[in-house]
């Protein structure tokens, strides 16, 4: 039986409803991050209180944790001493750009070679490589930390910019993504460049790459977001002040004794900013890579 217009005007209503309310319940973290980033240190009701208040009940914002959270720190010196004296916030910001900026190009680069070739390229045990390549996406990352971290110590990158960078460019799954999309270009495409005299990096680079703008957008995000939030392997192999990065930076403000919450909350919605204009910038391709991750080949 066919459902009238009133039906369907009712479910999508209904459809509305529980979205707006499952995305409110996601904000809640994030609004009362905001909140409590705007309370004053000692205030009562800290974590019982959702609007910031002073001690006679009134609305209260101080804007005072934001400048007390970049100067909580300082250290000496920073980028090849660029900077002396600097806020913390400010080497921590710099070092997580330029890291995160570093891997992300890094990545994007040597998964679309590899796709590439997975992709497009005939050569015996080709697949098979493929498939060996792709099973180390199910071993986790703390596995092969130990081993990872004696090479960086064999190779004398401990405490170097290059151990965080090198790690990260490379990637399974940014793989795996860029060569489920190669695989849906059409082949024509690249037997008329090979005709008109196009070799292999040719094609690579004036067909598939000028193609693949959507993945390539989709995997940067996704290595950026990666590696601006990584917390665990810089902490392992970075012990000076001045390369530390931001999540590191954000662990400063909570000790054996307690937690400036005012503080930390302003620290991280300060270190929110890149990653929320990142995915405002790219956030339909953010979408559409998620789809393109079951595209079958």
């Amino acid at each position: 039986m066919k459902r009238s217009s009133s039906q369907h005007a009712g479910i999508a209503v209904l459809t509305y409803v529980v979205l707006g309310v499952a995305g409110f319940t996601m904000m809640l973290p994030i609004l009362w991050m905001i909140s409590t980033s705007l309370k004053s240190p000692g205030s009562p009701g800290l974590f019982l209180q959702w609007l910031p208040r002073d001690e006679a009940g009134r609305l209260h914002l101080y804007w005072g944790n934001y400048v007390s959270a970049w100067e909580a720190f300082t250290v000496e010196s920073a980028w090849g001493g660029l900077l002396r004296n600097a806020d913390c916030f400010l080497v921590f910001y710099l070092n997580s750009l330029f890291v995160s900026v570093c891997i992300t190009a890094g990545a994007v680069l040597t998964s679309s070679l590899a796709a590439y070739s997975f992709a497009r390229l005939r050569y015996p045990g080709r697949d098979k490589v493929f498939l060996g390549y792709l099973a180390t996406l199910m071993v986790p990352t703390v596995v092969t930390m130990v081993p990872l971290y004696v090479l960086v110590r064999q190779f004398h990158l401990y405490n170097t910019y290059w151990a965080l960078i090198l790690p990260g460019m490379f990637t399974a799954y940014g793989t795996f993504l860029l060569r489920q999309f190669f695989l849906t270009i059409p082949a024509d495409l690249e037997d008329a460049a090979r005709i008109d005299g196009a070799g292999k990096l040719a094609i690579y680079w004036k067909i598939i790459m000028p193609l693949s703008k959507p993945a390539l957008a989709t995997l940067t995000i996704f290595v950026f977001l990666h590696s601006w939030n990584d917390f665990m392997w810089p902490l392992v192999v970075i012990d000076d002040m001045a390369k530390k990065t931001l999540p590191i930076g954000l662990a400063s403000f909570s000790d054996q004794y307690g937690t400036e919450w005012t503080l930390l909350m302003a620290a991280s919605l300060i270190a929110m900013v890149p990653v929320l204009i990142i995915f405002l910038l790219g956030q339909r391709y953010f979408v559409r890579g998620i789809v393109l991750s079951g595209i079958k080949g």
